[in-house]
């Protein structure tokens, strides 16, 4: 588990095919090694991962072909810039919200503008994702943990203030770029929790006609 708060900007300096899926090696610039041990996980852009490889200044790690089709580390290049984040502790401050690492799926940058001294995003999600995302609601993008200021349709804007705008790669990241995207744990298993004991039927998500069945519609 992390927290979406960003502890350092990391580069990619090495990706090798291994037989369908790959294997990464990044520089981790200044986040805090010193007791990081084979095993751990490391949250990539948001992905999190495995360190299959520790060195000075660097690990390495094994990602999926499930991984690389399903976040934009399948498209990433040698240079890429990449937000880093350890896993939390039981002492950790939880300052942003509780993330998983497994993201749900890849959306785009679709404008930014300047807001006073901070940014306002605006972010394109997959369609399937527009039920997850709600209004002053948390959503994690590249590994960041951020609030939902306004939902339309299956774009949400978010305001990135000039700290985190420093701190994290959305300082370079322009419209049309792909972001990884991780909706709110809470509102991923309400839904599976709706569907009650129908959960273990052919899936068919939350209709008008399940909230009927399950009162929460009359």
């Amino acid at each position: 588990m992390f927290t979406g708060i960003i502890q350092a900007i990391g580069q990619l300096t090495r990706i090798e095919p291994r037989g369908g899926d790959c294997r990464l090696t990044i520089a981790t610039g200044k986040l805090p090694m010193a007791e990081v041990k084979l095993g751990d996980s490391i949250a990539v852009n948001g992905v999190c991962l495995t360190a299959v490889e520790l060195g000075a200044g660097h690990f390495s790690a094994d990602v999926s072909r499930e991984t690389l089709s399903r976040t934009t580390l399948g498209d990433a290049r040698t240079g890429t810039p990449v937000n880093l984040e350890l896993a939390l502790l039981p002492t950790t401050r939880l300052g942003g919200h509780l993330v998983s690492g497994h993201v749900d799926g890849v959306g785009h940058i679709a404008d930014k503008h300047d807001d006073g001294r901070s940014w306002r995003f605006v972010i394109a999600a997959p369609a399937p994702l527009a039920r997850y995302i709600a209004e002053k609601g948390s959503i994690c993008v590249n590994g960041i943990s951020l609030t939902v200021n306004e939902v339309d349709g299956a774009r949400f804007g978010v305001n990135i203030v000039p700290h985190t705008l420093g701190e994290t790669t959305l300082g370079t990241t322009g419209i049309g770029d792909a972001v990884n995207l991780e909706v709110d744990l809470v509102a991923r298993y309400l839904e599976r929790l709706l569907l009650g004991e129908k959960a273990a039927e052919p899936a068919r998500g939350v209709t008008m006609t399940l909230l009927q069945e399950t009162g929460f519609m009359t």
